[in-house]
């Protein structure tokens, strides 16, 4: 649905060549949600407004939908943009329009519906959202997160095949994130639109994207499932992502297991291996003892996974290593 092939973007400032972007490629799959995570500064929203052109890249092409629309001008543009809805971080509601207005705004602009048309689809928009007992309030009398609603209301109203959502969620209380990334979520499902979601949070990641790109100084570090980018992190930004999420630094708690006996490994479980009794299977038949240090049971998107600390002693460790791999476990030695 979108490809960026070779993509450069340089600004001028100052007199002097400041680069934005710098060899980036990457495909993004009809239907899916994607994430692009990095911090202030990295080039995520850079890339994210080549989609629509907002940007236009010094060098390299873009692509969507299977054209190349780098060179787009005029109707062909407008055209372009249509097909694709935008959610801002800060709403950028118009304060002087009702919901309803603000959400019928672009189909206004687009030129190409009748009043009726209009009238029933702000309604359906507004009831996907949830806000249909809202519609003659102002931006001014709702909450952020109803503001953000009828932002996704109106990124939706033109039946676009895209919808960019460009730190959605980054000005919202962490309980209205999530109710908001669920509905991000459901008009993902349900419409079948391929979202491309920009962000600094890895739990916006982790809820609904199905893969991700972490971008640093301007180039894409690390990209892949989502799953396994969060739970197998490469890159140093990444781990950074990851271990802020948790709120825990690694090497600090590397420290605290200094006194621990015995043999520490980290397993990771995804899918159904996640509930197995493989801790108690493994007792018994190599007579390991264990001590878990920590662990937690979550979710990737639709995925569940755990991942566990554990000090194992006694018996025959190297044989109980042999079985939690032979087990779909994934096994890090954090201590021989």
């Amino acid at each position: 649905m979108i490809e960026f092939q070779d993509i450069e973007k340089t600004y001028e400032v100052d007199g002097r060549s400041v680069s934005a972007l710098r060899e980036v490629g990457l495909r993004v799959e009809p239907g899916e949600v994607f994430g692009i995570i990095g911090h202030s500064g990295a080039g995520k929203s850079t890339l994210l407004r080549l989609i629509n052109l907002i940007e236009r890249p010094t060098a390299g092409r873009v692509r969507v939908d299977g054209r190349d629309v780098t060179d787009y001008t005029g109707w062909q543009l407008l055209n372009l943009r249509r097909e694709i809805g935008m959610i801002f971080q800060h709403f950028n509601l118009l304060s002087s329009k009702t919901v309803r207005a603000n959400v019928a705004f672009p189909m206004k602009l687009a030129g190409t519906y009748g009043a009726q048309a209009i009238r029933e689809r702000v309604e359906e928009l507004l009831a996907r959202v949830g806000l249909a007992d809202q519609a003659n309030k102002y931006p001014s009398q709702l909450s952020g997160g109803q503001k953000q609603r009828v932002g996704i209301a109106r990124a939706l109203a033109c039946k676009p095949k895209i919808l960019l959502c460009d730190e959605a969620t980054s000005a919202l209380d962490p309980q209205t994130t999530q109710s908001v990334l669920e509905l991000i979520s459901d008009i993902n499902l349900e419409l079948g639109i391929t979202v491309v979601l920009v962000t600094h949070e890895m739990d916006a990641i982790r809820r609904v994207c199905d893969r991700v790109a972490v971008m640093d100084g301007g180039e894409i570090v690390e990209s892949g499932d989502s799953a396994d980018v969060f739970l197998h992190p490469k890159h140093p930004t990444t781990h950074s992502f990851v271990f802020e999420r948790e709120h825990v630094d690694e090497d600090e708690r590397r420290e605290d297991f200094a006194h621990v006996p015995g043999r520490i490994v980290k397993l990771t479980l995804r899918g159904e291996a996640t509930y197995r009794p493989i801790l108690g299977d493994l007792a018994q038949q190599t007579g390991v003892d264990y001590s878990i240090l920590s662990g937690r049971v979550d979710h990737i998107k639709r995925t569940p996974y755990g991942q566990l600390t554990l000090s194992l002693v006694g018996g025959d460790v190297d044989q109980a290593m042999r079985e939690l791999e032979r087990s779909d476990v994934h096994v890090e030695v954090i201590r021989q």
